[in-house]
């Protein structure tokens, strides 16, 4: 396809995601991503970008693992390329959540598969609701997230994020929310609990929340914090869950990044496949599965795709490739590193704050405007996330096989494209 054609296409065909599509009549055209090596990708007019952010918190492995997957697809797709987990099983996906009960925290020994994350967050929300009415508690009908929360897109998860610019054209949300405060939030717990209390205890079906909160850039929760939720949760008798979408899968450095106690679900995405293949889950609790095995009760929720075959045989060589390459210990030690390194950037009078934990990182800026700081990072040859949905943040989360010199190279271009900023205002 030649770069006229790419053009053509994407101005006259496709309907891009969150996009602004007037640009593009306009000639400004986003990258257009070819390829990747390692953990850099190349776009069509050759230009080469460190990805520092995962293309979207999802490539854990990088793009040079394609190979290997591919023969596990191949096999897979030779063996049986389709079925559902519809009344029907088959035996990836069944491997597949032995695999994830065995590395799930004590007690979560069930997965509900999806085909990404906003959908496992709207199925943790139905399997909520129908084991409350399950246990004769039908009037459980809300749910709690915080004020700047993102958990998804579909319209049951779009209820539960707290981003009113992304909620405004949709009308009266799906869900009944209970906001409370962000994590980094002065006496947030109480906060918390007084929310719930104004809105009647007795009518909260689950909290959901992020071990490490991603929009407002990378909130870490105190020490206890976590403990206060399960503390809640049981005083209160909802549920809690674990939006892992992100956190999961090593981002943090383990398997799952919730601290301290055992949420009633975990919901997970991204990191499960390393994105080479679209899948999701939501990881349930032994009681939260209880009542769908009583006599005459069942799940009422299934999607086509969830659990797909192929899916599951990549999702399973991602597992093994994180044991043999020893994944989560290359986050563990280089994480100490990455958060010294961008730690230095709060000398510069634009950095506020620097936050996060891991490799998960947002510096948190005094500007008005992103957009330079955008194009300097690109022209840097950096993909980084410049994002004013909540506080104005620079954020970084890169490929879980970054050497130390692939951190030093994202903290110091991102240092450089700051330095650029303060020298033109």
């Amino acid at each position: 396809m030649t770069d006229d054609g790419v053009k053509t296409g994407l101005r006259d065909h496709l309907l891009m995601h969150f996009g602004q599509h007037a640009k593009l009549r306009d000639g400004e055209y986003p990258l257009v991503i070819a390829r990747g090596e390692g953990v850099h990708v190349i776009d069509t007019d050759g230009r080469r970008y460190l990805d520092a952010l995962s293309c979207l918190f999802c490539a854990q492995l990088g793009y040079s693992y394609g190979e290997e997957f591919a023969e596990a697809a191949t096999a897979q797709l030779t063996r049986l390329p389709f079925n559902t987990n519809w009344n029907t099983a088959h035996p990836p996906a069944i491997e597949l959540a032995e695999r994830l009960a065995d590395l799930a925290p004590v007690g979560i020994n069930r997965a509900f598969f999806t085909s990404g994350g906003s959908e496992a967050v709207e199925s943790a929300w139905k399997i909520a609701r129908q084991y409350h009415v399950a246990n004769g508690q039908s009037e459980r009908v809300k749910a709690v997230a915080r004020r700047t929360a993102y958990h998804g897109q579909t319209l049951g998860a779009l209820a539960l994020t707290g981003i009113p610019a992304l909620k405004e054209p949709f009308g009266p949300p799906a869900i009944d929310v209970v906001r409370a405060p962000n994590t980094g939030e002065p006496d947030a717990l109480a906060q918390t609990e007084a929310a719930i209390i104004a809105a009647g205890p007795e009518t909260i079906g689950m909290l959901i929340a992020e071990p490490v909160q991603n929009a407002g850039g990378c909130f870490v929760p105190p020490a206890g914090y976590w403990t206060g939720l399960r503390e809640l949760a049981d005083r209160y008798g909802f549920l809690l869950v674990a939006d892992e979408v992100i956190t999961g899968f090593g981002r943090i450095g383990e398997y799952f990044a919730v601290p301290e106690v055992v949420p009633d679900m975990i919901t997970i995405a991204k990191g499960l496949t390393s994105a080479y293949a679209p899948m999701g889950a939501v990881l349930v609790g032994d009681r939260v599965a209880e009542p769908f095995y009583r006599p005459g009760q069942a799940l009422s929720h299934g999607l086509t795709f969830g659990g797909h075959p192929l899916a599951a045989a990549i999702a399973l060589r991602n597992l093994d490739i994180f044991e043999r390459d020893k994944i989560l210990d290359g986050v563990r030690e280089l994480a100490p590193h990455l958060s010294s390194r961008m730690h230095e950037l709060e000398a510069l009078d634009v950095v506020k704050e620097v936050r996060g934990d891991g490799f998960f990182y947002a510096a948190e800026l005094d500007v008005d405007d992103l957009n330079p700081i955008r194009a300097g990072l690109l022209r840097a040859g950096l993909i980084a996330r410049a994002d004013d949905r909540g506080a104005a943040v620079v954020q970084i989360a890169p490929p879980l096989v970054c050497e130390r010199e692939h951190l030093d190279e994202i903290v110091d271009k991102i240092g450089g494209v700051l330095g650029e900023s303060l020298q033109k205002h």
